[in-house]
């Protein structure tokens, strides 16, 4: 058995490990936790005892094939409560997190499979992140940030890699959404702003911080 606690640990360890860097060291564990490295180090040595990762002093942090099943299984929860609360009950994308975080912890897997069955296995949530299925596998998608796309490309945003109701709510009010279709029209070489157009003609400049945080598929590049 896990707690709530333990639970939040695992799955932002292996999200860690599966970011770009591939590692998730004391420090960074508690960052993302937003609490102290004491803390986290104390936890860490608990679930090293209990065999959900593998942990030394002054190194990065493992997660084992036991902890990584637990990890899966409450991203899984979480993302298909955030797809639920969307599709059923209306909720706006950067009102989810939240409620979904409390979801992810039932237990009841027999309630898990038939909420994904219930809403048509579906294989993204709200903000295009993949959900595993009952098997842990996750749905592949090729994707790039919008960022590294092309002038002159006709583009459709899936993703976005920062969740916060921030810039969900910056995004709502750019009229951008999963499916906005935006053609590229400038890159400005002073600040690395894009300046696209969308389907209504309206043209649209986005900061660099806001194109690496926007996950795109290529309709048409030049």
């Amino acid at each position: 058995m896990t707690s709530l606690t333990e639970e939040n640990y695992l799955k932002a360890i292996y999200t860690l490990i599966n970011a770009v860097d591939k590692k998730a060291s004391t420090n960074e564990i508690a960052k993302k936790m937003e609490t102290k490295a004491s803390s986290v180090t104390d936890m860490l040595k608990r679930l090293n005892e209990k065999g959900l990762v593998d942990y030394e002093k002054y190194k990065t942090v493992q997660i084992t094939e036991k902890g990584k099943q637990v990890a899966i299984s409450i991203i899984r929860k979480h993302r298909l409560w955030e797809y639920f609360l969307v599709e059923n009950l209306n909720f706006g994308w950067d009102e989810v997190h939240d409620i979904a975080e409390q979801l992810e912890h039932i237990e009841s897997i027999e309630l898990t499979n038939k909420l994904d069955e219930f809403l048509g296995f579906p294989k993204f949530d709200p903000h295009g992140d993949p959900i595993p299925n009952s098997k842990g596998v996750f749905p592949s998608r090729e994707s790039k940030k919008l960022s590294d796309a092309k002038i002159d490309s006709e583009i459709v945003i899936i993703g976005v890699e920062d969740h916060s109701t921030n810039f969900l709510n910056f995004l709502s009010e750019m009229n951008i959404e999963l499916g906005t279709e935006l053609s590229i029209k400038t890159k400005h070489s002073f600040d690395n702003s894009i300046l696209v157009v969308n389907s209504e003609n309206q043209k649209i400049t986005l900061s660099q911080k806001v194109a690496n945080n926007l996950f795109i598929k290529i309709k048409h590049e030049n």
